[in-house]
């Protein structure tokens, strides 16, 4: 639909130039300014590496959008940081350090130039790497935080919510999705007035297979 003698319209009434300041579109009648403003058109966010935590610190509400979509895409590739857990492993600690022998055990040295296909007493050099496990279906988990400001006033005011594929509210602040989809978080005023918000999503603590989680925070599951 070609709006465009709407706009001059409207610029013949509030002034030839539109104001694109987050807090006046509304006032402006500039709403096709604002950034995430509906499902259909959101911010999009990538995520390639995990642990990530997304931080979101802004204000939402009349007089500008009441409403701010961010649709998160996972194209999981690696491990930036930490340990994920294989099963029937755990992820191994290092201390850096000189350290006496203990009960004939002696400290481990690194080397990270040793041949890795030698084989001493049936042991194999340990390898280091970013890769993800080899699970089946894997999943990675993702938990959406509201931090709040502090103020009841305001925070009684906002919401927060977490979104599947198919723009449907998911009923849980957590849920695990295939280390390549996608889902939406929108954040929601319900006063008319400018609300602040502090808001955490942390992506990939847990890098798991589908069949070990809770089937009410798989909504791809839910869905079929």
């Amino acid at each position: 639909m070609d709006v465009t003698q709407e706009i001059l319209l409207i610029n013949q009434t509030y002034g030839a130039s539109d104001s694109t300041a987050p807090g006046s579109l509304v006032g402006a009648k500039a709403l096709q300014y604002a950034k995430g403003a509906s499902i259909q058109k959101p911010i999009l966010e990538k995520v390639t590496v995990i642990p990530r935590t997304l931080k979101y610190a802004d204000l939402v509400g009349i007089t500008g959008p009441e409403n701010v979509f961010i649709k998160v895409d996972l194209k999981i590739q690696n491990v930036a940081a930490g340990c994920v857990e294989e099963p029937g492993y755990e992820c191994v600690k290092m201390t850096p350090g000189e350290f006496p022998i203990v009960n004939t055990y002696s400290p481990a040295v690194m080397d990270l130039d040793a041949d890795q296909e030698e084989i001493v007493n049936d042991y194999r050099p340990s390898r280091f790497s970013n890769s993800l496990p080899d699970l089946l279906n894997p999943v990675v988990k993702i938990d959406l935080k509201n931090l709040k400001t502090g103020n009841k006033y305001i925070d009684s005011w906002f919401d927060v919510r977490l979104y599947t594929k198919e723009r449907e509210e998911h009923p849980f602040d957590e849920m695990y999705l295939p280390p390549t989809d996608f889902f939406y978080i929108g954040f929601h005023a319900r006063n008319t007035k400018r609300l602040p918000y502090n808001v955490e999503c942390l992506i990939g603590d847990q890098y798991v297979s589908k069949a070990s989680v809770d089937s009410r925070l798989l909504p791809k599951l839910n869905s079929q």
